[in-house]
């Protein structure tokens, strides 16, 4: 049984004309003249999210971080298990960011739960085109695929290798384990077929190990 676990946004908000002190300490462009602020109770769907939303909107992702122990150890109700901050020319830039960021966090992307009681999880998804954030995080040529992988720290270091062996894909980030909310896995880049390819693998050789726990094969 394989089933989605929607992610949803616990925060939003937009400081319009931020103050020029604090500015500095975002390091927000000159241009720029409005913060948004958004935080979502899955860590690993925001990246995307983002990236969706920097091909959509004229914004930039100036700041993301992901809480220590995951959303269920959040300091406030609200506070979910990753915050982000954006930047645009004009409020109605950020908040163009925050609805493309929300559409995709709460419509387009989710975990996986491979058990009845929810008690084994992952994430896999691929982007076909990488947005503006990631191309200048990674410094991508428009036209480059993503993939994102990760589960619990044996899972995704026995998957990962399976991702790799059946794509032609590059690591452009390895999230070792165990991270901050105890997972491991990796941002990948290739063609949108090597993408899908590696999803795919990394799926399976995870729902492999789930399976078969203490079977040693080559």
């Amino acid at each position: 049984m394989i089933r989605r676990v929607d992610s949803h946004v616990t925060m939003q908000k937009v400081i319009p004309g931020v103050n020029d002190r604090y500015r500095a300490l975002w390091e927000v462009p000159e241009e720029h003249r409005s913060l948004g602020l958004i935080s979502c109770d899955i860590e690993d769907v925001m990246d995307f999210a983002l990236d969706d939303a920097s091909r959509k909107a004229q914004i930039k992702v100036l700041h993301v971080e992901t809480v220590y122990g995951g959303a269920d150890y959040s300091w406030s109700r609200y506070g979910g298990e990753i915050t982000a901050v954006i930047s645009g020319p004009r409020v109605e830039d950020v908040r163009s960011g925050l609805m493309y960021t929300r559409d995709y966090i709460e419509h387009k992307c989710g975990s996986y739960i491979i058990n009845e009681d929810a008690s084994m999880s992952y994430f896999v998804d691929f982007l076909p085109r990488a947005g503006l954030y990631n191309q200048e995080r990674f410094g991508l040529p428009e036209g480059t695929a993503l993939a994102k992988l990760v589960a619990p720290p044996v899972e995704a270091t026995y998957a990962l290798d399976k991702a790799l062996k059946a794509s032609n894909t590059r690591i452009l980030e390895f999230y070792e384990a165990p991270t901050r909310v105890n997972t491991g896995g990796a941002l990948l880049c290739g063609t949108e077929a090597a993408c899908r390819s590696a999803v795919e693998a990394f799926r399976d050789a995870v729902a492999y190990c789930y399976a078969h726990p203490m079977l040693l094969d080559s």
